[in-house]
């Protein structure tokens, strides 16, 4: 067999494989005589059918099954014989029709793993920025947990309807004369004056209203409008102000604590703040120092991507992205976007986390570095924790899939190579700036 390699790029190579006459011929003379111990041919007892006959009767069938045989005999030794390191399959780019007179000619692609070689992570210069918990933001918690225990009471006196106040409406929407089959008849709805549930300019026209008033008026939303039930239509609705209700907020006290959960005081519940606010802190710092090791990573070192490499990434990014939407009721397809666009939007995201795969692999590979049995165990607690389930309940899991343990063991060697790295890096610990801050609170939102 006759095996050319053309160089593509570093990760991608051409194979122009030859494969003898005397061995397609071999193989069909092994498939025909194959054949004619099982075939049933009409005039012929069982074994007795001539080759003619059975060339007749089958060589389509046969030819198929011979080239496919051929095509993963001869790409699995021409890629032990050169050595390739593929990822992904073979993709077969050229394969003419099997002559049984001629040498069996085709061409294949193959994509390689990127030899990266030392990866140089040393001496990094990387800045920690100390997050902890302000009092402000205690505050606004404690607001925040207020508004979600806050009861709607009716107006203890009668005035018109103002921003914030709740309104009890009654109301439906038509185009055109007719009723709008997105704004239906809706009896004794509460919505919050100012929200925009309807649009600010429905907000905008009940200000001012009494309870027992209607009013009929008329909204053009945009073709970009948000929901496009709405977007491009002219609505005229009819509105029914029934009641106005006001936002009681619960006073801050141990016995509002009490409410909140297994908190005996206002006190309790503040630490208990205090520390999910410094637990998010802590794990904002982690992925910030992360981030840079990733970056000056990649900067360091240039290599190419196998395409297939990056289409894995994506089909995983995607899949978690489904899951994540699913959680919450909804669909990929409501983002108003095909998979084809999410894959564009998210290609480069998936180049740069193949790149950090690989070169943390390299390092675990260059520092021989392994995972201990109680490092193994530190690993199935933290999931048990993560997934709010027993440790049991996780060792089960990968009893049962003991494919999947190799993954979670790759995970744990690229922290621990992380951990490393970040311990010989020259560390700036820095206070936050009102600029970082803000952008951990938007992260953690």
């Amino acid at each position: 067999m006759q095996i050319t390699v053309e160089d593509v790029s570093s990760v991608k190579k051409t194979l122009h494989i030859e494969i003898p006459n005397e061995t397609v011929v071999s193989e069909l003379d092994a498939a025909y005589n194959q054949l004619k111990k099982t075939a049933k041919v009409k005039g012929f007892r069982p074994g007795k059918a001539p080759r003619s006959v059975l060339e007749r009767m089958y060589k389509k069938d046969i030819n198929g099954d011979v080239v496919s045989k051929l095509l993963q005999t001869a790409l699995t030794e021409a890629i032990r014989e050169k050595e390739l390191n593929i990822v992904g399959q073979p993709e077969l780019v050229e394969a003419p029709e099997l002559d049984p007179a001629a040498p069996f000619k085709f061409t294949a692609s193959v994509e390689l793993r990127p030899e990266i070689g030392e990866v140089n992570f040393k001496e990094m210069k990387i800045t920690k920025t100390l997050y902890k918990a302000t009092d402000e933001e205690i505050d606004a918690q404690l607001q925040m947990l207020r508004k979600n225990g806050a009861k709607r009471e009716p107006i203890e006196e009668a005035r018109p309807l103002a921003d914030g106040d709740y309104a009890v409406l009654t109301y439906e929407g038509f185009k055109e004369g007719q009723p709008f089959e997105n704004t239906p008849l809706v009896e004794n709805q509460q919505m919050k004056i100012g929200a925009a549930a309807m649009s600010n300019q429905f907000d905008e026209q009940l200000v001012g209203m009494n309870a027992g008033d209607e009013k009929e008026f008329e909204i053009t939303y945009a073709d970009s409008y948000v929901n496009s039930n709405l977007a491009g239509n002219t609505i005229t609705f009819k509105v029914k102000l029934n009641g106005v209700l006001e936002e009681i907020l619960p006073e801050l006290t141990d016995e509002f604590a009490k409410t909140m959960g297994p908190f005996d005081s206002l006190a309790a519940l503040r630490d208990e703040i205090v520390k999910n606010l410094t637990m998010n802190y802590e794990k904002r710092m982690e992925q910030e120092l992360n981030e840079q090791v990733f970056s000056t990573l990649i900067e360091r070192h240039e290599f190419e991507v196998p395409g297939v490499m990056i289409e894995y990434e994506l089909d995983a990014i995607l899949a978690e992205a489904e899951r994540a939407f699913q959680m919450n009721g909804m669909s990929i397809e409501q983002l108003g976007k095909s998979r084809e666009e999410l894959r564009d939007q998210y290609r480069e995201l998936a180049e740069k986390q193949v790149r950090r795969h690989l070169l943390l692999a390299t390092i675990v590979q260059q520092e021989a570095m392994e995972l201990s049995d109680e490092e193994l165990e530190a690993g199935y607690a933290d999931m048990a924790t993560m997934v709010n389930q027993p440790v049991e309940a996780i060792h089960a899991f990968y009893q049962s899939n003991p494919d999947k343990i190799e993954v979670l063991k790759l995970t744990l060697l690229e922290k621990k190579a992380v951990r490393l790295i970040i311990e010989g890096s020259d560390v700036d610990e820095v206070e936050p700036t009102l600029e970082n801050a803000d952008a951990a609170e938007a992260d953690e939102a």
